[in-house]
C-alpha cells in the first residue's frame, strides 16, 4: 500500500501547496439473533481513498474506491479545482502548518483475533444467551448481537507524512423485553450497545458473563411489579454506563468548536458555550475533571494520530470545574484561535474528517480516603440510583436535556431499596454539572462506548469512548413514565 501511495503523491501532476492521501480498508462482520433464531449473518468490505488538496488557504477533497494512479491522479485533480473554487471565498486561510509532517503507527492491543472464532461459533453464543435470557413466559423478546471491525489506515502527504493504523474493535449487546398486561418494560447490558471496546475476542470473555445474562432476565421481569419513579427534587446517583450517555451529549457535543462556530447549526446545531467561555467557565463543580485521552488502552476510540495526521495526547477539557479547551482540529483551532485537541476524524474513506469526539473521560477522585459506592450512598437519606440509557432528548444547543434510564433503586437512608421503573431526570447542563456533590474514586470508573455518534452533512456515524466513575448529584428533578 505505502508504495501505490507515494508513488502516486510523486507523480501527481497539479500545482498544489499540500497534498494527503488518507487510504482506509475496514473489513465488518455483524450477528444477529432474536428469540433463540439466527437473523442476520453478514461480512462486508470496504477499501478506498480521500484526497486532500490545499490551494491559495483552501482545501479540497474528492474520493476513489479504487487505488490505481490513473484514480488516484483523477480524484486529485476533482480536490484541487475544488480547492481553487473555493480560494476565492474561504473564511479563514489555511498553511501547510495545519498539515505538519507526521511518521509513526498504532495497532490495537488484542490477544485473540477476530477470525479465529466462526460465524457458526458466535451464533451459538448468541443462542446460548438467548435461551439464558428466556427466563420466563413474561420475557417476550431476547435478542443478542456481536459486531466486529477491522479497519487499517494509511496516511501520505507530500511533506513526507506516513502513518499506519490498526484497529480492531467488538461490541456485543444483549437485553429482554418483559410483559405483564399493558406493563412493557426493557432491559439490557448496560444500555443499548454500550459495550463496545477495542480488542479481539478476548474483549467478550468475561467471567461474569453468564451470571450477567441471569441478571440482566431477572431485572427485567423485576421491574415489571416495580412501582413508578416518583415526582421530585432529590439526590440522584448515576451509574457509569448512563454517565456514559450524559458525558456525551452535554460535555462531548457542545465543545465542538466546529458546533461552536456554527458549521453544525444547520444540522446537529449549535453550542451553548461561547468562545470567550474558554479558560474562564465555570462549567460544573470543582469535583468536575473531563479528559479527552485517545491513549486509553481499549477503550472504544483510541488511536495514535487523527485523520490528518496531528498526534494524539491526553488532554484536559475540563479541569476543576472549569473549561480549559475546545474539541477542535487543527483547522478549528486556527479558525478559532482555541486550544484544541486531535480530533479530526472521519467515518471511512468517502468523507472528509470533521471535529469530533474521540475517548471523553470523568476522571475519578483520587483523593485519599475516597469512597466506594456504599460509602458514597451512605449519608442520603433520600435519592434515586440509576442505570442504563434508555432515552435522550437534548436541545440544539446542548443546554436543556431530559434522559430516560432502564432500571433505577430508591435510596433511603443510605442503602438501596425498593426497584424503580420508568426513571427519568431533567435539567441543564450548566445546573446539572454544578450539582455534582460526589465523584467515585477507580474502583467503580468504568469504560463503555458507542458506534451511534452522528453528525455532519453528509452524515458521519463514527464510534466513540466514554468513562466514568459513579457521580452523585444533589437537587435534581427526576419524575416517573406515567
Amino acid at each position: 500500500m505505502w508504495k501505490e501511495l507515494t508513488t502516486a503523491i510523486s507523480n501527481f501532476n497539479i500545482p498544489a501547496d499540500w497534498i494527503g492521501i488518507r487510504a482506509v480498508k475496514e473489513t465488518t462482520r455483524t450477528h444477529f439473533v432474536r428469540d433463540g433464531l439466527p437473523q442476520s449473518n453478514g461480512k462486508s468490505l470496504t477499501m478506498g481513498a480521500m484526497i486532500e488538496v490545499m490551494v491559495n488557504g483552501s482545501l479540497g477533497y474528492a474520493a476513489t474506491n479504487s487505488l490505481t494512479l490513473s484514480s488516484l491522479q483523477n480524484a486529485a485533480e476533482i480536490a484541487y479545482k475544488q480547492a481553487v473554487a473555493a480560494s476565492e471565498f474561504w473564511i479563514y486561510p489555511f498553511s501547510e502548518n495545519t498539515r505538519p509532517k507526521v511518521v509513526g503507527e498504532y495497532n490495537s492491543p488484542f490477544f485473540e483475533p477476530l477470525d479465529a472464532i466462526s460465524p457458526g461459533e458466535i451464533n451459538d453464543l448468541l443462542m446460548r444467551i438467548c435461551h439464558g435470557l428466556k427466563i420466563s413466559d413474561q420475557i417476550v423478546q431476547t435478542v443478542a448481537n456481536i459486531n466486529t471491525s477491522e479497519k487499517e489506515t494509511w496516511f501520505v502527504s507530500s511533506n513526507g507524512s506516513e502513518v499506519y493504523q490498526k484497529i480492531l474493535s467488538l461490541g456485543n449487546h444483549f437485553g429482554v423485553i418483559a410483559q405483564d398486561g399493558a406493563v412493557v418494560q426493557q432491559r439490557s447490558n448496560n444500555g443499548m450497545h454500550a459495550n463496545c471496546y477495542q480488542g479481539g475476542w478476548e474483549v467478550l470473555k468475561q467471567n461474569n458473563l453468564w451470571h450477567r445474562v441471569q441478571q440482566i432476565a431477572e431485572q427485567g421481569l423485576e421491574l415489571l411489579t416495580a412501582v413508578e419513579c416518583p415526582n421530585t427534587r432529590t439526590n440522584l446517583v448515576l451509574a457509569p454506563d448512563q454517565m456514559m450517555l450524559q458525558i456525551h451529549e452535554s460535555v462531548g457535543h457542545p465543545l465542538e468548536i466546529d458546533r461552536i462556530l456554527g458549521d453544525e447549526r444547520n444540522y446537529a446545531g449549535g453550542s451553548f458555550v461561547k468562545p470567550e467561555d474558554f479558560g474562564k467557565l465555570a462549567y460544573g463543580s470543582p469535583l468536575m475533571n473531563i479528559t479527552f485521552d485517545p491513549t486509553v488502552e481499549g477503550e472504544f476510540a483510541s488511536y495514535s494520530f487523527d485523520d490528518t495526521g496531528t498526534k494524539a495526547t491526553r488532554e484536559y477539557i475540563i479541569k476543576d470545574g472549569i473549561l480549559q479547551r475546545g474539541l477542535g482540529s487543527l483547522e478549528s483551532q486556527n479558525r478559532s484561535g482555541l486550544p484544541g485537541v486531535a480530533c479530526a476524524r472521519a467515518t471511512s474513506w468517502n468523507r472528509p474528517p470533521i471535529d469530533r469526539m474521540a475517548n471523553l473521560n470523568l476522571e475519578p477522585n483520587l483523593e485519599p480516603g475516597n469512597a466506594n459506592f456504599s460509602e458514597m450512598i451512605a449519608d442520603i437519606e433520600h435519592g434515586v440510583y440509576m442505570e442504563s440509557n434508555r432515552s435522550w432528548s437534548i436541545d440544539d444547543r446542548r443546554h436543556k436535556f431530559q434522559f430516560g434510564c432502564e432500571y433505577a433503586k430508591l435510596i433511603e437512608n443510605g442503602k438501596l431499596t425498593k426497584t424503580l421503573r420508568n426513571p427519568n431526570y431533567r435539567a441543564t447542563t450548566p445546573e446539572f454539572w454544578h450539582s455534582l456533590i460526589k465523584v467515585g474514586n477507580d474502583a467503580n470508573w468504568e469504560m463503555y462506548g458507542t458506534p451511534f455518534c452522528g453528525k455532519g452533512e453528509p452524515n458521519q456515524t463514527i464510534w466513540v469512548g466514554h468513562g466514568s466513575p459513579v457521580c452523585v448529584f444533589a437537587n435534581v428533578e427526576v419524575f416517573g413514565g406515567g
